[in-house]
């Protein structure tokens, strides 16, 4: 993190003159198709325990976050549309309460992290915190998403309630989520850097929002003319974060079926992987330079 950054606390209140006004109409989530899914999206994976007070209740590729206090929970990513039912029953498999959630976050607006969103906050009440550069796809449910044209929505549309900018802490429940912001694979993607704890130590994680490269030319994204700078600024800024555990918006972007295996109890130490972090990193920042012409 920048030392010159200005951090700013966030206080959990709806910023009403700050988000954008665009018209949502109520659309079924059965009535609206992602561009494409995977079966991994939505198979099933045993919940579990990462470190302290932070739990995976995602599925098998889809990484759903739950960070937990007394005050309520912090709900970070929700997964594909119709996901609701399974982070539910994840949820209460470890213990907690559904209706507990207080505040939703996402890495970025993209239909398989936040399809169902709109649904989960409308069941909790949750605030949803977003970087404001993801507010204005959230309300048109991602037909203004530069990846996926067409003027068609996606996934249901949902409504900020707090409108995110780089550095911003959003305090809660005894918890400081550091907000990041990491454009590029979208306008407003996110990465979160916090601390939990457990009996023995406290641990410094990051949730990367990873910088995949999901368009054939990035010179030819018109709706997006600052795409290639941000990219590379989102490299950079990566590669200078401190953590011990990192994690990612896929599961398969940090390994967890080698690292935790359904049922193989609690191990924070086997998310200890910066060699695998710089690597990911490194691959999708090759990808990058080759799509731009300079590899």
């Amino acid at each position: 993190m920048h030392t010159h950054a200005f951090k700013r606390s966030v206080q959990l209140i709806v910023i009403a003159a700050c988000l954008l006004t665009a018209g949502i109409s109520a659309i079924a989530q059965t009535h609206i198709k992602p561009p494409f899914t995977k079966k991994e999206w939505s198979r099933d994976y045993r919940p579990f325990r990462i470190a302290g007070n932070l739990y995976y209740v995602g599925t098998y590729d889809l990484a759903c976050y739950l960070i937990t206090s007394p005050q309520g929970h912090i709900l970070i990513n929700t997964g594909m549309a119709g996901s609701e039912p399974m982070i539910r029953k994840h949820i209460e498999m470890l213990g907690f309460r559904f209706a507990d959630i207080k505040v939703l976050l996402a890495t970025h607006a993209h239909f398989d992290h936040v399809g169902a969103m709109a649904q989960i906050k409308k069941l909790t009440g949750a605030k949803l915190m977003v970087n404001q550069n993801e507010a204005e796809v959230l309300a048109d449910g991602g037909s203004s998403d530069y990846a996926f044209p067409g003027k068609k929505p996606v996934f249901d549309p949902v409504k900020p309630d707090v409108l995110l900018h780089n550095v911003d802490t959003i305090n809660f429940g005894g918890m400081q989520v550091v907000a990041l912001h990491h454009p590029g694979h979208t306008k407003g993607s996110t990465s979160f850097l916090f601390d939990v704890q457990d009996e023995n130590r406290s641990y410094r994680v990051l949730i990367a929002n990873m910088p995949s490269v999901i368009v054939p030319k990035l010179s030819a994204v018109t709706a997006y003319p600052n795409i290639i700078k941000d990219y590379a600024y989102t490299f950079d800024a990566l590669s200078k974060l401190k953590f011990d555990i990192w994690l990612s918006s896929h599961a398969s972007q940090f390994n967890l079926q080698a690292k935790h295996p359904p049922g193989n109890g609690y191990h924070p130490e086997a998310f200890f992987d910066r060699p695998g972090y710089d690597m990911e990193l490194n691959d999708l920042k090759q990808d990058y330079l080759k799509n731009i012409g300079n590899n």
